[in-house]
């Protein structure tokens, strides 16, 4: 193996969960050609976060390795609806839904993605064609028992919960996707294996080279425990304001951050080995956070923007003093909100929450380094934040 193609191994595999099969990856990598690089999205909901563009990540990697990446929208699966992860049945989008989703894709992905290197399809092109005939033809390949091997479907039916007949035929059409574009690779989450290993499985039966899988996993929210999830509000969404996504980056753990850096980071592999390197001989991690934090931000916005959120946090974190350490906890919440009087005392700022109050009322109390007026504030579950009382109580803490 040359050392070139051992180069461009170590980088696709960087942050990878599993390479179905590696051996197989080399040999194509090898061969010296162009490879075609395939990823599919269903136009849902368009409103991407950091966790969706670790895959999108992989693919600007095999695009500066000098391979196609075909960015597929399932705009004819997204009629089915993916059941993946789901215990119920998905509820199709309009023609009008896909429309307008796929555009805002478009214009999200192209902040990571080289446009004139990305080649955008639709998968309605080849199945809106295909007919009831062949579309028999291709269900006809599966049993329901190896649709029932799927861990979804298997929950969804041990438990009573319906399965619509349709919806047997999302992994088929997503395997069929790869037929037709006779991909060499195809990429997707660690929750899409049944799916991607059914692409192999149609392209052996058309005698075509099987695709090399790679599986990415399901990148942690801010909270370090579950995974990012806008509905869980550990997320960061990447047209949020530069400001916002630079706070909610230094709020991460520093366990946490060496996970984004693997997972978020274009930077070389031991270059961020020396980054840790730093850490272990005494550096502070938060400067490194910091250049995560500015990185990530110009590639969604710009490095003027970068270099003004972090002035901004400059300004608001350490003029009002705030330290290096100080206690980490995670707090439970009741029903996915927890009071701030309750949640003050609970991580020890306060003795009580009639003091609590009290301190809200004095402008004693701070959030991220903003004032908090309302005593009834309700702080949401997936959130985590540092929590200050007068001048020298401090807290980091995570409500799950």
């Amino acid at each position: 193996m040359t050392s070139s193609v051992a180069d461009a191994l170590a980088e696709i595999a960087r942050g990878t969960e599993e390479i179905l099969i590696a051996e197989e990856l080399k040999e194509k990598l090898e061969k010296g050609k162009p490879l075609v690089i395939k990823a599919g999205f269903d136009p849902t909901a368009p409103d991407l976060h950091l966790g969706h563009t670790v895959l999108i990540n992989k693919l600007r990697v095999f695009q500066d390795l000098g391979h196609k990446v075909v960015f597929l929208i399932g705009d004819f699966t997204g009629m089915i609806g993916d059941p993946t992860g789901k215990n119920v049945t998905r509820k199709p989008l309009s023609p009008d839904d896909v429309a307008a989703n796929a555009q805002t894709y478009k214009e999200q992905v192209f902040k990571i993605l080289d446009p004139a290197k990305t080649e955008v399809r639709f998968n309605s092109e080849w199945m809106a064609k295909l007919g009831a005939d062949d579309m028999i033809k291709l269900a006809a390949r599966q049993t329901v028992a190896r649709m029932l091997e799927r861990d979804d479907f298997k929950k969804r039916y041990s438990s009573g919960q319906p399965i619509a007949i349709h919806e047997f035929l999302y992994p088929l059409v997503q395997g069929w996707d790869s037929v037709e574009l006779r991909a060499d690779v195809e990429l997707g989450g660690t929750d899409q294996r049944f799916n991607l290993l059914m692409g192999r499985e149609l392209q052996k039966e058309e005698g075509q080279t099987p695709q090399t899988v790679i599986m990415v996993p399901l990148l942690e929210g801010l909270d370090g425990v579950q995974k990012m999830s806008k509905s869980l509000g550990n997320y960061v969404g990447i047209t949020e304001p530069a400001n916002d996504m630079f706070g909610k980056l230094m709020s991460v753990s520093d366990e946490l951050m060496w996970r984004y850096y693997e997972l978020l980071s274009f930077r070389p592999l031991d270059e961020i080995a020396s980054f840790k390197q730093a850490v272990a001989d005494g550096a502070n991690p938060r400067d490194y956070k910091v250049l995560l934090a500015k990185e990530i931000i110009s590639r969604f916005h710009d490095e003027a923007a970068a270099q003004a959120a972090e002035q901004d946090f400059v300004q608001r974190f350490s003029k009002n003093a705030i330290p290096d350490e100080m206690p980490e906890l995670t707090l439970s919440s009741d029903g996915g909100e927890i009071g701030i009087c309750h949640l003050l005392k609970e991580a020890a700022l306060v003795n009580s929450t009639s003091d609590a109050m009290r301190m809200i009322k004095q402008n004693a109390v701070k959030i991220d380094g903003d004032k908090v007026t309302d005593t009834k504030l309700q702080v949401a579950a997936g959130t985590t934040a540092v929590y200050q009382v007068g001048k020298r109580k401090f807290a980091r803490v995570t409500v799950n």
